[in-house]
């Protein structure tokens, strides 16, 4: 365990220190390179600001009018169909949108159910299997300035969907209840 912690501790700046190194050893201005780079970092976040600014409104907007609530009970009759615990119903809603709000549902559900209810179970294993979709559509296409994202949003809200799904079916069926 000695071992790990050493390990763990020093592996920080040695890649700090191999870095410059090998950036010294190849002839580079390592201090230019770095600048280099923070500029083209802070260009790129430039260009995604907006669009996470909205995603965020849009998001807390989604959460305080009760919208999420309104669906989760619109969707629980076809849902429990499908065997999807109601309670699990608004992490699989946020997940796509917000991480963080995700993961504060899946919080609560710990503190309700406990993590090693089925719910809990369901729960942990849908944050694993799913995306923030479209957080990442924000990033990354805001990044290179994409501005139709087509077929992408559907694949990915599909996948997603599946992911949500899967991740039902196999707690229930991992753990016996179906």
């Amino acid at each position: 365990m000695q071992t790990v912690k050493m390990i763990s501790t020093g592996v920080m700046p040695v890649l700090f220190i191999a870095i410059i190194g090998y950036g010294l050893f190849r002839k580079i201005n390592v201090f230019d390179a770095f600048l280099d780079g923070a500029m083209e970092g802070l260009k790129t976040a430039g260009k995604i600001l907006p669009a996470l600014v909205g995603l965020i409104a849009a998001i807390t907007m989604f959460r305080v009018s009760g919208a999420m609530e309104l669906i989760t009970r619109f969707l629980s009759p076809i849902t429990s169909r499908l065997g999807v615990p109601a309670e699990v119903l608004p992490l699989a809603l946020l997940r796509p949108i917000s991480g963080s709000g995700a993961l504060a549902v899946v919080s609560d559900l710990f503190r309700v159910h406990g993590p090693d209810s089925i719910v809990g179970r369901i729960a942990s294993v849908m944050m694993g299997s799913t995306e923030t979709t479209f957080y990442t559509l924000a990033v990354y296409y805001g990044s290179v300035g994409i501005k139709d994202a087509r077929f992408t949003v559907k694949a990915a809200l599909l996948a997603d969907l599946t992911g949500m799904l899967a991740s039902v079916w196999a707690c229930r069926l991992f753990y016996g209840l179906i």
